[in-house]
């Protein structure tokens, strides 16, 4: 008589030890533009760790880094679909979804992380996670923080008048060339691949991102300046697909909902290393740094950030002020 594969599972004990070994696996594909190496795969690591600890067997955790499913809007729309189930995506799906809430992608308002974070508490900050939510189909898990964003110049710039005439590399985002056309930047759309021969041509004179830009571009061999404008933080954030997280159970959601929470703060972890390594081997190669006058860019700017602040859902303005001033009570 043959012993069936359930009997030998529980005669060796396994069925006590593995309640989730025996079902089929819950597969999870985890959504990034970045490639591997940086906070972010760190984090999605991290994520499938935690599962495999706390359940395993019961996941099938399979990353999808630098853009392999397509980029962030293309994502946004799979997980709509229900054709994939998370990604760790950028503010693409605040400026799609709710973008007369999206005070965080004002240049020049929030300057730490706490002032961010103290942002998405707000009744504005809630009802942009609400809206992108109903509007989008998705499930938003949490912010992950990044590097703040700087400049890189081929000058020395240390007040808005040094921006005169100085043509800045800007994506394509309405609010951002608002902001800095304010201050008084020439802004330019140049591709990101091609951000380097731009300054090599003199085409621009400075960018703006995160650390990792200029050290993942070489950018020593063409600018000679570090800004720390520290002009925008601007989150990862870690989303679902609505038609797959409300298929789960409580107790599937709850271990993912967890898996989330910690991957965040290893990423977050990560990503100040990581910022701090960039800046030490940016200087290293060569590139000064800079501390401008923030104060004085913030004034500059002041009048488009009230423009932008007042055209969107009302509230947004003074729940933003409020979170921008939380660090400085």
């Amino acid at each position: 008589m043959r012993t069936s594969p359930l009997a030998t599972l529980a005669t060796l004990g396994l069925l006590a030890i593995a309640p989730f070994a025996l079902a089929n696996p819950i597969e999870i594909q985890v959504n990034n533009t970045m490639s591997e190496g940086g906070s972010e795969s760190a984090a999605v690591e991290r994520f499938a760790e935690y599962l495999e600890e706390q359940a395993p067997g019961r996941f099938n955790v399979r990353p999808f880094l630098a853009g392999s499913l397509g980029g962030e809007d293309s994502v946004l729309e799979l997980l709509n679909l229900g054709q994939t189930q998370i990604s760790l995506t950028g503010g693409n799906w605040r400026q799609q979804y709710a973008p007369e809430y999206d005070a965080i992608t004002v240049p020049f308002l929030f300057t730490t992380w706490d002032e961010v974070d103290n942002y998405m508490e707000t009744p504005s900050g809630e009802a942009m996670v609400a809206q992108a939510e109903s509007r989008g189909g998705l499930k938003f898990l949490g912010l992950q923080h990044r590097g703040p964003r700087h400049m890189t110049a081929n000058k020395e710039i240390r007040t808005p008048e040094d921006l005169q005439g100085f043509r800045l590399r800007l994506p394509s985002l309405p609010i951002w060339l608002t902001v800095w056309e304010e201050i008084g930047a020439q802004v330019v759309n140049v591709p990101a691949p091609e951000i380097y021969l731009a300054m090599q041509t003199r085409q621009v004179d400075g960018h703006e991102n995160s650390l990792s830009s200029p050290y993942t571009r070489r950018l020593w061999e063409v600018q000679d300046y570090l800004i720390m404008t520290s002009h925008v933080q601007f989150p990862w954030s870690w989303v679902a697909s609505a038609r797959w997280w409300d298929g789960l159970s409580e107790e599937d959601q709850g271990l993912i909902s967890e898996a989330v929470e910690v991957a965040r703060e290893y990423g977050n972890e990560q990503e100040r290393e990581l910022d701090d390594y960039y800046l030490e081997a940016l200087q290293e190669e060569g590139m000064t740094v800079i501390e401008p006058d923030i104060a004085a860019f913030r004034e500059a700017a002041q009048p488009a950030i009230e423009q932008v602040l007042s055209d969107m859902a009302d509230g947004v303005r003074d729940d933003a002020l409020e979170a921008a001033a939380s660090d400085q009570q």
